[in-house]
Formats: C-alpha cells, sequence, structure tokens
C-alpha cells in the first residue's frame, strides 16, 4: 500500500480512528487507576491453598447473584483483553491480565493465577503496590510447595 493510500485510508476513517484513540487513552488510565485498587484488595493468604476463600457471589439470591457474575466476567475479559493489547501498547499488561484472570470463572482458573504470581516480576510489581499501601505482601507457593512472602 502507498503511503497516499494509506493517508486516504485514514482520511476516510478518521471519527473512527479518534474513537479508537480515545477509547484507548480511557483503558490506559483506568486500568492505571483500577488495577492497583484491585491488587491492593487481594488477600494476602489469597494463593495459598488451604486457605482458599468462599467466594460471596455464591450467597447471594440467585437473580442479582446471576447479573452480578456476569458483570464480574465481562469485566475480567475486559482486562484481559486490555492486558492482551497492552503488551504491545504502554501500560502494565501482564498485571492487567492477571486481575481480569481473577474475575473470570473458568477449570484451572485457579492453577494459572499461581503460575503468573509466582513470576518474578509480577510478584515484584503486586508486592510493591501493596506495600506503598500498607498492605502485607501475598504469600504465595512456589513450585516445590514452600511459601514465599
Amino acid at each position: 500500500m502507498t503511503r497516499a493510500a494509506m493517508l486516504e485510508q485514514f482520511r476516510a476513517h478518521d471519527a473512527l480512528l479518534w474513537w479508537l484513540a480515545a477509547g484507548s487513552a480511557v483503558t490506559f488510565v483506568g486500568t492505571l487507576i483500577v488495577v492497583p485498587i484491585l491488587v491492593i484488595r487481594i488477600p494476602e493468604d489469597y494463593f495459598l491453598p488451604r486457605k482458599r476463600h468462599r467466594s460471596h457471589w455464591r450467597t447471594l439470591h440467585p437473580v442479582p447473584g446471576v447479573a452480578l457474575l456476569v458483570a464480574k466476567n465481562a469485566c475480567g475479559v475486559f482486562f484481559v483483553l486490555a492486558g492482551v493489547a497492552m503488551l504491545v501498547l504502554p501500560g502494565q499488561g501482564i498485571l492487567t491480565i492477571l486481575v481480569g484472570i481473577m474475575l473470570l470463572n473458568f477449570p484451572g482458573k485457579y492453577r494459572l493465577e499461581r503460575r503468573i504470581a509466582r513470576l518474578r516480576p509480577v510478584s515484584r510489581s503486586i508486592n510493591w503496590l501493596r506495600g506503598h499501601a500498607g498492605r502485607p505482601p501475598l504469600r504465595v507457593p512456589s513450585e516445590s510447595g514452600d511459601i514465599d512472602a
């Protein structure tokens, strides 16, 4: 495609490009605000296998419970997709993907969460955020079963 043809495509779709740029900016700023809040709220023993927390979604009345569960999973899908985009765009991609996975419900989720949380850059970022908020570091068992603080 020649340069003139590319410019013509941009001119033909300038409104779409502005919407995409605005959406990208809102997503970037939104994840910079929301992801740290969610990371700080994770219980310190969330990744310990014998200390699993029972989801409060299961204790709600079925109608609002299902509606909130669908909304939570939709947010999870959004965060996973935004995190994947942030792997090539500015932002905290892997951390955003982890938060998205934590919001989703699917078989094998817990093992995947722990595997991602064990990655040294991810655990450093999580515990740095938690330390600045005055929260204790997450305790994540290593592959051998030892607890890393």
